[in-house]
């Protein structure tokens, strides 16, 4: 009978599968200053699975000298235990995220060992709260260096003391020095949460975005109307459902609701890895029509809410136009009016860098798609056109070159990074390829900075591996 494995076991596996797999061992950075104050080689702006993922890339590349900020609390980071309001992950369970395919870091290693195998063959997709739970564990055993409750702000360029290239980044724990910084913001990208203009301008105590925080309890006996038909849109309406409301209707804008979820067809190695490899065209096709089908809902996302008899759902019919009328919402759609107690929108988010206050001093020259390349008119899309159009190693490019060349050490790893890579930065399943392509890049970077220093090193070294025994030597 096999004795079951306990978290301190796998603990012990982890400690040995990191030093087993830690070659190349030697440090290759130094310390660098600006104006007497330390420098980083790297912050990390995000500390949910993004972050911890980029972060532990980086360790794993001898890029020690490194910080992840957050501004949740500990435990809180990323949207789990906030607006991620559906019972399960969408991802299947046996997929790899931060762990970067080391097996005793995977998720179904630790619950395995905090359940027992059984559990997890049982288990369909893993519960979000588990989920969260996985990732405290990570970054404890990783020993990756977070720091929460830390706000960030512009961002701006500096120098170090020898004259290297680096950014200054304000915080609510004083200004923060590092020659890269990585934009790990998950789904808020460059940009935010996006609403129709006419839901935005109706008074907040009728309506939220379903990022936000809804104090559900308020819905009892209500009428909810929820615009969308992806799965956030389906969270909310049966949050709202379970939450006693009288009824909730959610609208969707298509005839015929979206069945196919297109994230399971791209989960293969060759789209994962290579499409930010392929040619603009192609790039802009294939993305166009996975981000134009949406994110599908699943079969369970669906029974949770279609199992109330006070669910519909409404087909083909957006939302044209808001107001507010006796202390309700009153919609305007193209089949007559719809009045309702609450209106959420999951309607997801639009990309506009100056939205986005680290943004403050560069956003103006962030190269975006529609910069850069024009579609054939079948395939316009002006939503995408927002979306910033990234170097290979994920970092801004400038729209009008020379304004602001430090842009290039500002790195994303979040939703914003779709159209040039696909669900690179946003998606676990893309995570075990996308992170260490990202560090890589980072890396790449700071050794080209580094090239003087390092030949100088090279030129210096002068550690023999072997010692000659000079009386058997023969000279002339």
């Amino acid at each position: 009978m096999t004795t079951p494995r306990t978290l301190l076991d796998l603990e012990a596996d982890v400690a040995r599968d990191l030093d087993l797999t830690a070659h190349p061992r030697a440090p290759w950075l130094v310390p660098k200053a600006a104006g007497g104050r330390p420098v980083l080689d790297c912050l990390v702006i995000g500390g949910g699975q993004c972050g911890l993922a980029v972060a532990f890339a980086l360790r794993r590349d001898k890029v020690d000298n490194i910080l992840v900020i957050d501004r949740a609390e500990a435990g809180r980071e990323g949207p789990w235990v906030t607006y991620a309001r559906m019972h399960a992950l969408r991802s299947l369970k046996d997929q790899t995220g931060p762990d970067l395919r080391i097996p005793s870091l995977t998720y179904q290693a630790w619950h395995e060992a905090q359940f027992g195998a059984a559990s997890f063959a049982a288990m369909t997709l893993i519960p979000k709260a588990l989920w969260n739970d996985y990732l405290v564990w990570f970054r404890r055993v990783t020993a990756l260096p977070v720091r929460n409750g830390v706000v960030a702000g512009r961002i701006t360029p500096g120098r170090t003391d020898d004259g290297l290239a680096c950014l200054s980044v304000e915080t609510s724990d004083g200004p923060m020095l590092a020659r890269k910084v990585v934009l790990a913001t998950g789904q808020e990208g460059v940009g935010g949460p996006w609403m129709p203009d006419f839901v935005t301008a109706l008074p907040k105590a009728l309506r939220a975005h379903a990022w936000e925080e809804i104090d559900f309890t308020r819905l009892r006996g209500k009428v909810v109307a929820v615009l969308g038909a992806g799965a956030s849109a389906f969270d909310n309406a049966a949050t709202a459902l379970e939450a006693g409301a009288a009824e909730v209707h959610l609208f969707c804008r298509r005839a015929e609701p979206m069945v196919v979820q297109p994230y399971r067809w791209l989960t293969f190695a060759g789209f994962l890895r290579h499409m930010g490899d392929m040619p603009d065209a192609w790039r802009w096709r294939f993305m166009a029509k996975i981000l134009g089908m949406r994110e599908g809902f699943a079969q369970g996302t669906y029974d949770r809410a279609n199992a109330h008899p006070n669910f519909t759902m409404q087909i083909g019919r957006p939302w044209t136009g808001a107001r507010a009328e006796g202390g309700r919402v009153v919609l305007e759609t193209a089949r007559g009016d719809f009045t309702a107690d609450f209106a959420i929108c999951g309607t997801g988010v639009r990309m506009d860098p100056r939205a986005v206050p680290m943004l403050a001093g560069c956003a103006g020259n962030i190269a975006l798609w529609s910069d850069r390349y024009t579609p054939p008119a079948e395939e316009a899309n002006e939503r995408l056109g927002g979306f910033p159009y990234l170097g290979p190693d994920s970092a801004f490019l400038e729209k009008r070159v020379g304004e602001t060349p430090w842009i290039r050490d500002i790195h994303l790893f979040g939703i914003g990074t779709s159209m040039s890579f696909g669900p690179a930065g946003s998606s676990i399943n893309a995570m075990a390829i996308a992170a260490p392509r990202l560090a890589a890049g980072i890396t790449r970077g700071l050794y080209e900075a580094d090239l003087p220093r390092l030949y100088a090193d090279l030129e210096a070294y002068d550690v023999p591996q072997v010692v000659l025994e000079e009386a058997r030597l023969a000279v002339g």
